[in-house]
């Protein structure tokens, strides 16, 4: 028992050491489940031609502020400038955040934006759209919002923490 013990503690020492490995697998981790997602959501909120990103569609609208766009008649000139604003800063975080991300370029201050992104995106889908928040400490794995939403935030959490590790552009550029 004692050789086992050992032999746990040994790499348990070992991978201690092995601090880069977190912040590089959280980025390669990110990458892989989130960046595609969030690029496609942005891309459903462009509008047409070549400067769409400061043009949003109707849909945009309508997913960032549903009962707004519907009490303004599903116009959304009709939306004060606020609602503009929000929508060109949501649109353009989803392509801006997880691609400083994915580079490790900024990434505390991106991941720290995402989190604030994944949290204004749940409370909308909870009270704009309606959709079900799940429950934490239930035997399903897949409610949309607590629990997917709890390990997106989890692991954003780490590269704040953590940082984007020595495989980022931060390193790189020196210490972020």
């Amino acid at each position: 028992m004692n050789g086992v013990l050992s032999c746990y503690h040994e790499i348990s020492a070992r991978l201690e050491a092995a601090n880069w490995l977190v912040p590089t697998l959280a980025r390669l981790v990110f990458a892989a489940v989130l960046l595609v997602y969030f690029l496609n959501s942005g891309l459903t909120k462009l509008g047409d031609g070549t400067f769409g990103l400061f043009s949003p569609s109707a849909g945009a609208y309508a997913q960032i502020f549903p009962r707004q766009l519907e009490a303004a008649g599903y116009d959304p000139s009709a939306l004060s400038i606020f609602h503009r604003l929000a929508v060109l800063g949501g649109t353009l975080s989803e392509f801006v955040l997880p691609v400083l991300i994915v580079l490790g370029l900024l990434t505390r201050l991106a991941a720290l934006g995402m989190i604030g992104f994944v949290i204004v995106q749940s409370l909308t889908d909870f009270y704009g759209h309606g959709s079900a928040l799940g429950a934490w400490f239930d035997r399903f794995a897949d409610g949309t919002i607590l629990d997917q939403r709890t390990l997106w935030l989890f692991l954003l959490c780490v590269l704040v923490i953590r940082g984007g590790g020595p495989l980022s552009l931060d390193r790189l550029l020196g210490k972020v």
